[in-house]
Parts: structure tokens; sequence; C-alpha cells
């Protein structure tokens, strides 16, 4: 929580003036009972109606100060917390878009929108409180107490005697509390979880008619949460009885022993009701401390958790940005004796793979599932580092690279379709954001789209819904290939991104993309694209089984010739293992 607080420095002087208009306030506010008690006994109790006025006025007076100051404090303890709840969620977005891939496997994506949004709200109102109550009640109650002494010593001490055992008290709570609230953010990661999970895949629970399991999966999150959460309130909502019950009865034993001191004459009525009203006060400050036990023991527990995404290291790939930004547009890639595991991991995704892709080439790349295709792909733009072997692109290692220049010269089509809430023509310039339309219209001709986003009623300025929801998934692969089109890329990876068109349509976008002046790696599971490759990778549970053209595998490779015959000559081969 202490690394949040950093971001309070930038708005010091709002946070000194905040505080500097609480404490005339509060200065107002513990002087009150004292010009209460000089009109009760200077002239209520005498009858002197000039002095009632007198003590009344400049009361009206420090009234009028307090209101105006209390508001100004409110203002710029607002101001504080509004901007400082800015700048953090800022900075934690920053960093959230800085992590590598191995970081998302450690946080879930539940987690990062929890932490973006009800922690970081957490943090925004404890601020406000803090400069608003959090300082103010202990300071009221520290005020109380000496003023008390001012006015009588002896009744003070009465005051006094129940104040500590109050604030062992509250610091036991506030301890407990804080681990508390922090298992109740887990739980509250785990509903917007299982929320999430439903929006996403809410088609899918239609279609099996899982519509009740998942209802029930969320009961039992949301009830999880409810029982945290009542949990930890049930314990800081104790607070405030147990402190109604010790501060009444020192106020009981102010107004009994008040008595005995008024008839023996060591009191006067106006100084019993000024050490009454004092501990009324440092009741009412107490009583505000459950209050501010929760938020606190809540911001606690969100501080940390913010703490630990700021304080991740973005980077647990082992990539480390060079400093070369030549911009790699002969798109010779080159794979020397490259070995790979994934970070915390002890499994080789990749064993001493080397090969070569000449310029402007098409490499296929096929392989079983789990074979290390999309990890191959994958290293080109350094989304992670090899653990042994060189990757070079013309002629460079990619380690010297850097990684800005090098993913600018890179389009990437990813296995999963991603589409973004906008037009067509949006999400295709996405890919270059200062892309022109005929530079769109050129990029969806290429990717085979063009014609179909004309028969949109809109066409390129038709909105897609969540997710390309309004489109097929043929469709949907064509735009993001257009996506990565638009950039006129020096290397294309697509990964499996043909694996919804038809024959015809991947035939023609296959051709398409061989008049285009970039080198194509190209996953995919089907013989009828290896055809017109240049290359042909072919992969087995890491390893590189077999390289060369189709003719080659075809007459060489046992493996690519039984998925040759699966596919083309319909022996009901299904098997991909070697005979």
């Amino acid at each position: 929580m202490v690394a949040c607080l950093f971001f309070l420095k930038k708005y010091r002087i709002s946070t000194f003036a905040a505080i500097l208009m609480m404490l005339i306030e509060l200065s107002v506010e513990l002087i009150q009972p004292l010009i209460i008690s000089k009109m009760i006994d200077g002239g209520i109790r005498n009858g002197d109606l000039s002095i009632v006025l007198q003590w009344g006025g400049f009361l009206a007076v420090c009234s009028l100060i307090a209101f105006v100051s209390g508001i100004f404090s409110s203002f710029f303890a607002s101001h504080v917390s509004q901007g400082f709840a800015y700048d953090l969620r800022e900075q934690l977005y920053d960093k959230v878009q800085s992590y590598s891939l191995a970081v998302f496997d450690r946080f879930a994506a539940s987690s990062l929108i929890t932490r973006l949004t009800n922690d970081v709200t957490q943090l925004q109102n404890t601020v406000f409180m803090g400069l608003r109550i959090m300082m103010r009640a202990p300071l009221l109650v520290i005020g109380s107490v000496v003023m008390a002494f001012v006015v009588h010593t002896e009744l003070a001490l009465l005051l006094t005697l129940t104040v500590p055992v109050l604030l062992i008290f509250l610091f036991g709570v506030v301890k407990s509390a804080g681990n508390l609230f922090r298992m109740v953010q887990v739980k509250l990661d785990a509903v917007n979880g299982v929320i999430q999970e439903n929006l996403i895949g809410m088609r899918l629970i239609r279609v099996f008619g899982r519509m009740k399991y998942e209802t029930e999966r969320f009961a039992r999150a949301s009830k999880d949460l409810m029982e945290r959460t009542i949990s930890a309130l049930r314990l800081t909502e104790l607070t405030m009885p147990i402190i109604l019950v010790i501060m009444n009865a020192g106020i009981l034993a102010v107004l009994w022993f008040g008595q005995l001191k008024i008839n023996t004459g060591d009191a006067t009525m106006g100084e019993v009701v000024a050490v009454v009203n004092y501990s009324l006060r440092t009741t009412g400050a107490l009583s505000v401390f459950s209050m501010i036990v929760v938020n606190f023991s809540r911001a606690r527990a969100s501080g940390q958790r913010i703490a630990d995404a700021l304080e991740t290291q973005s980077n647990l790939t082992g990539v480390t940005d060079g400093s070369d930004t030549t911009y790699a547009s002969n798109g010779v890639v080159t794979f020397e004796h490259v070995t790979f595991q994934y970070p915390d991991t002890e499994v080789v995704v990749l064993n001493d793979i080397s090969f070569e892709a000449k310029p402007g080439v098409t490499v296929a790349i096929m392989g079983a599932t789990g074979a290390g295709k999309s990890s191959l792909v994958g290293l080109i733009p350094r989304l992670y580092e090899q653990n042994a072997g060189v990757i070079r692109i013309d002629g460079k290692d990619i380690r010297t690279l850097n990684t800005a220049y090098l993913r600018d010269a890179i389009g990437y089509v990813p296995q999963e379709i991603i589409l973004f809430t906008g037009t067509i023509r949006e999400n295709i310039a996405w890919g270059k954001h200062d892309a022109t339309l005929d530079e769109i219209i050129e990029a969806a001709k290429l990717a085979q789209i063009h014609d179909t986003i004309l028969n949109f009623p809109q066409g390129y300025d038709t909105i897609l819904g969540q997710k390309g929801v309004n489109l097929s998934g043929g469709q949907k692969q064509r735009v993001t290939i257009a996506r990565a089109l638009v950039r006129k890329p020096g290397i294309l990876l697509l990964d499996d991104s043909t694996s919804a068109l038809d024959v015809r349509t991947e035939a023609s976008l296959l051709e398409a993309l061989r008049n285009v002046s970039c080198t194509t790696f190209l996953i995919t599971q089907k013989i009828s694209s290896t055809l017109r490759a240049d290359l042909i990778l072919l992969l087995d549970e890491g390893s590189m089984l077999a390289q060369g053209s189709h003719d080659e595998l075809l007459e060489d490779c046992v493996l690519y010739q039984r998925i040759y015959e699966s596919q083309f000559e319909s022996r009901g081969y299904t098997s991909c293992g070697r005979s």
C-alpha cells in the first residue's frame, strides 16, 4: 500500500490545503464546548444576557469559519482522491500493457480487471476519507482529551481511562479485518471470472443447455463472496456497540462525579457540561472508527494487490530489448539449433530447430496438437525468448533488434480470432493506425473479404458487435488477415488462420499472398494449403521431423504420406504417429 501512496506526491499542495482546512474546522469544533461553558458560567447562571450574546456571537462566527473550512477541505480532498485514482489506474494499466505473456499466465484476467476497478476505487475512497475523516477522528479524540484537561483535570482523567482501552481494541480489529478483506477481494475475483466466462461463452452455454449449471456455479461463487464479506463485516460492525458501551460508561462516570464536584464547589456546571461535551465528541469520533476500520482494512488489502501488480517484473520471458532499429524489410528468417521451453516449466517445447526461410516464400508448418507450431511462430516476434540457439532476421540476431521495430515489420494473425467493437474499417486499420481507406481496401482485397464487406449495408462502416459476433468464422478470419496485411509486413505469421475458409477461398487467399512481398509462415493442418507452400516444416513433439517441398516430403516422409492419404485418398488414416 505504501507504493501506491507515492502517487499522492503530485498533489501535495492540494493535500496540504485539505489538511489545513480540516485543522481549522477541527480547531473551531474543539473550542466550542469551552465557549459554551463560558456562556453557562458567566452568562446563564448569573443572568447576564450581554455575556451570552458576546460569546454566542463569537460562537456563530466560529461556526461559519468551520462551515467554510469544511467545504474547502472536501473540495481539495476530492481533487486529490480523484487525481490519485486517475494516475494510479493509468499507471497500473500501462504496467499491465507491458506484461509479457508469462505474466498474464500468473494473473487471471478477472483479477486484473478487479484491481483496475474495484481495488483502485477502494484506495480512492480511502484517500478522500483519510483527508476528511480518518485524520480528523484521531485528532478530535486527542484534542478533546487535551481540552478536557484544560477545563477540569480530575473529570478529564475519567475520560482518559477509556481511550487507551478502545485504541488497543481497534488496533486488533484492523489487523484481523485486513486479512478477512483480502480474502473478500479474492472471492470477488472469482465472481468476476465466472461472469466473464459466462458472457464470452453465452452461445455455447445456450447450445449445450448448461444455463442451470452455470447459474448454480455463479451462485456458489457469489455465496462464497457473501459469506466472506459477512465474516469481515461482522467483525468490524462489533466495534460500534463496544465503543458506545465503554464511552457511555465513561460519560456516566463524568456526570456522577461531576455532580459530586459541583456540590462540593470543586467544579462548575459549565465545566461539567464542557467535559461531557468533549466526551460526546470523543464518542462520536471513535464511533466513526468502525467505518474507518472497514475502509482502511479493505484499502490495505486492495493496496497490497495493486502493489503486487505494479511491482511484478514485466518481463519473465528473458526478452531484453535490443538497440538496433533496422526494419526487417527482406524477411529472411533463420533458425539455428533453437531450443525453447516456457518459463517455470521443465518441458522442452522445441528442440534443436534449424531452417531458413528465404525472402518472399511461403512456409507451411504442420504437426499434431502440441507439436510446438504456435510456439515456433511466437519466437519470431520475441513474445518469448529461446533457451538456446539463434534466430536471425535478415542475418541479424533478433536479440540485438529493438522489439518495437522488429514487431513493426511483422503481421500477426493469432489462432484465437480477436476483433474489437467498432467498424470494419477501424478493425482493419487497427494494424496501422494511420492507414488510408485505399490501403484498407487493398488489404481487404488481398484477404478476399472486400466483396463481402461491400455487400453489407454500411460497407466498411459496418459496426461489429463484441468479438465480431455479427460475422461468420471465415469472415472474422479474413478481417484479421486484412488487419495484418494493411501494415505491409516483411514477415506474415498466420497461426491456423485459414481453418474456417472453404477450399476455394483459401486457394484464392494463398495465391494472392504469393504476390505480396513478404515471407509468410502458415500454420495449417490442410494438405491443400501445403501444396502452394515453398517450404514445409513438419514438427513432431517439438522436434523437426522433416522439411522440404510438398513433393519431397510426399516421397521421403512417412508421416506426411499418411496425412496426405487421410485427406486426399480417404483410406481411413487418422493417426499422425510415425510408422
